[in-house]
């Protein structure tokens, strides 16, 4: 938990920052995140293959690792289901839209703000902002109570890049690649999927 609540911590002093206009315009202006991001993705891979164990773990679980996406998707459309039962009065194929975007908030709010307008496109952003920030906070605790692989399904797509970091800490290092080939699929999948039940109705 300790981990998580630094991430936090770290997270709440960059809006902050962001807010009160601390950090030099040369930051602001350009987008140094993807280089943090790289830099990160970098660390996990070097980590990975330091761990003989680790791509042992893969060659044990082959084709089961696509099973992992399958059930996050089925998790996902039963939660919107259950959040649709509660809330009857929204849309179902504007809920599920926003529950395929699977964390992955800049794409998904981008797809269904165009098709459906900025305001559904803006509770897209937040929601999918959310299930990564949860996941951030959570997967150690995610990881003891409901199994390693928890923190991946609840990453979503993000699972391959921002939350790869806490789930390879939380689940360990053998679960690094399930997590990244996890993201890639439905990173894939959630242009199909958002603009698939997008035109249902």
């Amino acid at each position: 938990m300790r981990s998580s609540l630094t991430i936090l911590l770290f997270f709440a002093l960059g809006v902050m920052v962001g807010i009160f206009n601390f950090a030099p315009s040369y930051i602001i202006q350009n987008d140094l995140s993807h280089w943090a991001l790289y830099l990160l993705m970098l660390l996990v891979g070097i980590g990975i293959g330091a761990d003989a164990s680790a791509l042992k773990a893969i060659k044990a679980l082959n084709f089961r690792i696509a099973l992992v996406p399958l059930f996050t998707i089925v998790g996902t459309t039963l939660g919107v289901l259950l959040v649709y039962l509660i809330l009857p009065m929204f849309n179902l194929s504007d809920m599920l839209a926003i529950g395929y975007g699977f964390g992955y908030y800049s794409l998904s709010s981008i797809f269904i703000a165009d098709i459906r307008g900025d305001e559904l496109g803006v509770v897209a952003l937040l929601a999918n902002i959310m299930r990564e920030i949860i996941t951030l906070l959570f997967a150690p605790i995610f990881a003891s109570l409901f199994g390693k692989l928890s923190p991946i399904v609840s990453g979503g797509a993000t699972s391959m890049d921002t939350t790869l970091p806490i789930i390879t800490k939380s689940s360990g290092k053998d679960y690094a690649m399930v997590s990244l080939i996890h993201g890639v699929i439905l990173t894939i999948l959630v242009p199909f999927l958002v603009t698939l039940v997008l035109g249902l109705n």
